[in-house]
């Protein structure tokens, strides 16, 4: 629509110059007809040649037209280079279909456990259904605490969310798939899709990369983590936390009876799939972490750049 306006109005523009200047009308007429002769003596060239190249492609031909043919083949070699050239440039690329030939030449394992099929993300959750969630679990926490420390009023209890999910409304939290790597993520959307049709359970991101400051950051909780940057998983795109998703609100605490059986049984579906479950962790237990420890995994920088990249490169392409 912008170019038919575009062109209507640089028509007019033109109209209206040549009707008001007598002289540029003038020269227009005589540039025509000056170039009326050669064009004429150029069109009976053209379809001269057109019609030997078409009496060169008769059999009885052959031999005395042969430096014509030639133009046949070299017209005829033009044409399926470009139409190769046009497949190529004009094909839709399709990033699951990349991300699936990455998976099938690095990670053998969980393309025969998707039996081919890739799997996309889901959207990425509202950040206010998280905050309205840590309130949540905050309140669940203080009349916990008030049940287990006598007639203590549950309001005056301040419960310093140490875990993870505390800092989770926080800006440095990425909950974007992009930067987890493919093999963890493959992995890792295999578990949505077994908690989701077979137990009815819903998951949502929580987190997945972290950078190295946000990392830092959380591991001076000693209650958190110990893990300092590039000692997660979370740097190289190989670990994430989720949560589920109950009547449209995210449900993070262990204390509500529904999503701890549920952290159980997402924890045996991620085991199976050769995910490490945090449940199962003596020290800090953190039911919503998984993190696949790839054979072989240099914990540098370097590394990290590497792996988190390679996620980016498969879902940027479309």
């Amino acid at each position: 629509m912008i170019w038919f306006v575009s062109l209507c109005f640089i028509f007019v523009a033109v109209t209206l110059t040549l009707l008001m200047s007598y002289e540029l009308r003038s020269k227009c007429i005589q540039l025509l007809q000056s170039l009326l002769p050669s064009s004429r003596k150029k069109i009976v060239n053209a379809m001269q040649f057109a019609e030997n190249m078409h009496q060169a492609a008769a059999p009885e031909k052959l031999q005395s037209h042969w430096h014509l043919q030639q133009w046949w083949v070299l017209i005829a070699g033009f044409f399926l280079f470009a139409s190769i050239l046009i497949f190529a440039f004009t094909r839709p690329i399709n990033s699951t279909r990349i991300e699936a030939e990455y998976l099938k030449e690095t990670d053998p394992q969980v393309y025969a456990l998707l039996n081919g099929e890739i799997l996309s993300p889901p959207p990425e959750v509202d950040v206010t259904l998280i905050h309205d969630a840590l309130v949540e679990a905050t309140r669940i926490e203080q009349e916990y605490l008030a049940q287990h420390n006598g007639s203590v009023d549950a309001s005056q209890i301040e419960v310093p969310i140490t875990h993870s999910h505390g800092a989770l409304d926080s800006n440095m939290v990425d909950r974007k798939w992009d930067k987890m790597n493919p093999r963890y993520k493959q992995r890792l959307l295999m578990v949505f899709k077994i908690m989701k049709e077979q137990y009815g359970y819903e998951l949502v991101l929580l987190e997945g990369y972290r950078s190295p400051a946000r990392q830092n950051m959380l591991a001076g909780n000693p209650n958190t983590t110990r893990a300092r940057s590039y000692q997660s998983y979370h740097q190289f795109g190989l670990a994430a936390d989720v949560a589920f998703k109950r009547n449209g609100k995210v449900v993070i605490t262990e204390r509500d009876p529904w999503a701890m059986r549920g952290y159980e049984l997402y924890g045996q579906v991620a085991e199976s799939v050769g995910l490490t479950w945090g449940g199962r962790w003596k020290s800090i237990k953190d039911y919503g972490h998984t993190e696949y420890r790839m054979p072989g995994l240099k914990k540098t920088k370097e590394m990290a750049e590497l792996l988190t990249s390679e996620g980016q490169v498969n879902s940027n392409i479309s």
